[in-house]
């Protein structure tokens, strides 16, 4: 399986600690993947489009980034990525999701760690696009 990791940059510590779980799940699961970094979470979800309407799409995606600060943004950052990445995986595109909420951007590295959020996303990603093959799903 070939697999686009796109990350958001925003918040470095935190996308690389997503990103070692997800590449990490990914080299076991024995799937391929490109890397991706946009600047921000919103853009996630723009990048996994334009990438899977493109000549050659990838197997499956995994979205990675981090969402911190006031709750009244934050919160509005993370529905607003989690509605975009909904859109694509409802439209049938292999999605596994890693985007961590966190007051500050700390407690996103400790979750992301703490959880294997990357790990997750990665896992989930090689299980739907085996699905999507065994199915005969073509884009």
């Amino acid at each position: 399986m070939n697999i686009l990791v796109v990350d958001a940059r925003y918040h470095p510590d935190v996308a690389d600690a997503l990103v070692d779980g997800a590449t990490a799940a990914l080299e076991k699961g024995a799937g391929r993947f490109t890397r991706l970094s946009v600047p921000g979470v919103l853009e996630i979800p723009a990048a996994i489009a334009i990438a899977a309407r493109s000549e050659h799409p990838f197997d499956g995606y995994v979205a990675l980034g981090s969402v911190a600060g006031p709750a009244h943004v934050a919160d509005m950052l993370y529905a607003e990525t989690l509605r975009g990445l909904m859109a694509l995986s409802t439209a049938g595109i292999a999605l596994g999701t890693g985007i961590v909420l966190a007051a500050d951007e700390g407690a996103a590295r400790d979750l992301a760690v703490s959880h294997d959020i990357g790990g997750d996303a990665g896992r989930a990603v090689l299980a739907l696009a085996a699905l999507a093959g065994r199915l005969g799903y073509m884009r």
